[in-house]
């Protein structure tokens, strides 16, 4: 099932034509062009999807992380639900933890199915004797996928084991 950020993510790209935009092109569109969000709630958007591997970050742009040919339902405008701070998003991704979240992103970016991303990043957790997080971003280094943006959150999930 589609989610509602999908949707939104998904409309804007169809809208521009094109496959990536740049960043700030993409958070005036939600704000400037449609007027759905004010322009530091779009930023707001705009970062957390990033973050979260619904958008990924190419250079200054950025592109949808999945297949946007979704059928947009005509007349279509977010719920009401998705403009309280854009909550929505942050409940799909504080579900899914730190490793689950990068996992994805590393399938998205190289086409491995999650449970031999998974099988790999054990893996190198145990060569090395680091954590599973920290080993999954290592395995993003040898990949070369940007993961800077779970720095923090693999930091958080250290430092709350111990």
């Amino acid at each position: 099932m589609t989610s509602e950020e999908e949707t939104i993510i998904a409309f804007v790209f169809k809208r521009s034509g094109l496959s990536e935009i740049s960043f700030s092109k993409f958070y005036l569109t939600l704000s400037m062009d449609l007027n759905w969000l004010t322009p530091e709630e779009a930023k707001r958007f705009t970062t957390l999807a990033i973050k979260h591997g619904l958008l990924v970050k190419k250079a200054d742009n950025v592109a949808p992380s999945f297949d946007i040919n979704i059928n947009i339902p005509i007349g279509f405008y977010p719920s009401k639900d998705f403009f309280k701070e854009n909550k929505v998003i942050e409940k799909t991704v504080k579900t899914k933890g730190v490793l689950q979240n990068i996992v994805e992103r590393i399938s998205k970016e190289t086409k491995l199915d999650e449970e031999t991303i998974l099988n790999k990043i054990k893996q190198i957790g145990k060569e090395k004797g680091i954590t599973t997080e920290v080993a999954a971003l290592h395995f993003c280094k040898e990949n070369n996928i940007d993961s800077s943006d779970f720095f923090d959150d693999v930091e958080n999930k250290i430092f709350q084991r111990k």
